[in-house]
């Protein structure tokens, strides 16, 4: 009706109650008498076809312009909508996360598989990799779930180059294929691994579980076996080094963080000094991690 109403102003509406102006004036071939003078239409408008063109271009650009702002309009209240929605499916997915409803988690974000949200792809990828892990999962589907959960997880980055948890997620899930691809993949993808931990603590230096990761890197090639020092040594020029110092910096930099965050940890804290042969601190930190209350199966094998 607004419309209607506003294209009015643009259409002729009919002939005018008024009538039009005649001036006085002899016309040629009149033998001197004055009559009247009519002006025709064509003389006042011009064309009158091209001026008919001229309002119904007008009236169509009005419209055109009045069906883009209704669409523009309501590609806004859709956009926020699905904001809404995402932020929603979030919030759920973290309390189902905090409770340790592992498997409802992931049904509810195996849903949203086809996402082109990063925080929502990220947190798939972290379900996926944490079904895989459970007891009753069997050996065929758990590296299903895992290769699943890269692909989760590298589309969230894809997504979000800026997202800490992104760059995060993918250099675990990076580190769980490796166990499916032999030690020379494993070797090459440490790199990798290390270069988006790195990033992650970068992006987000308070994220405790970031710091206790790049830890676990550390102290994983710090205790590498020598049979794969040797095999590291033929397949790579500079191969990855560390040492339980560094190791045992990054698991305090983490509990100073956020401290008691993590069953593991405290575990590798006892173990690294372990390592170092500092049996008191070892035992101290031992102790912690027994005592530490066990909210899901990871923290009970610890």
């Amino acid at each position: 009706m607004a419309v209607a109403v506003r294209l009015g102003r643009f259409l002729p509406l009919g002939r005018s109650s008024a009538p039009a102006p005649r001036l006085p004036t002899c016309a040629a071939g009149s033998r001197g008498r004055c009559v009247p003078w009519r002006p025709r239409g064509s003389e006042v408008m011009g064309n009158p076809g091209a001026f008919k063109r001229s309002l119904l271009f007008s009236a169509l650009s009005y419209l055109g312009f009045e069906t883009y702002q209704v669409i523009s309009q309501a590609a806004v209240v859709h956009a926020a909508a699905k904001v809404f929605r995402i932020e929603e499916i979030l919030e759920q997915a973290d309390y189902l996360y905090e409770s340790g409803e592992t498997e409802k988690l992931y049904q509810l974000l195996s849903q949203y598989k086809e996402s082109e949200d990063a925080e929502l792809l990220w947190r798939l990828a972290r379900a996926s990799r944490d079904i895989a892990q459970l007891s009753g999962t069997s050996e065929e589907e758990k590296k299903l779930l895992v290769y699943e959960a890269l692909e989760y997880a590298k589309r969230a980055l894809e997504k979000n180059e800026s997202s800490f948890a992104a760059h995060k997620w993918y250099a675990i899930c990076i580190s769980d294929v490796g166990d499916y691809e032999g030690i020379k993949a494993k070797i090459a993808n440490s790199y990798i691994i290390k270069e988006h931990f790195e990033k992650a603590i970068e992006l987000n230096p308070k994220d405790a579980t970031s710091v206790h990761l790049m830890g676990i890197w550390c102290y994983t090639f710090a205790e590498m076996p020598w049979y794969q020092r040797r095999i590291a040594k033929m397949l790579f020029a500079a191969p990855p080094s560390s040492t339980y110092e560094e190791a045992l910096g990054y698991f305090h930099r983490a509990e100073q963080v956020d401290p008691n965050f993590y069953s593991k940890n405290l575990l590798l804290l006892g173990k690294t000094y372990l390592k170092l042969r500092n049996k008191k601190l070892a035992a101290f930190w031992l102790t912690k991690a027994k005592d530490y209350p066990a909210h899901t199966e990871e923290d009970k094998q610890h």
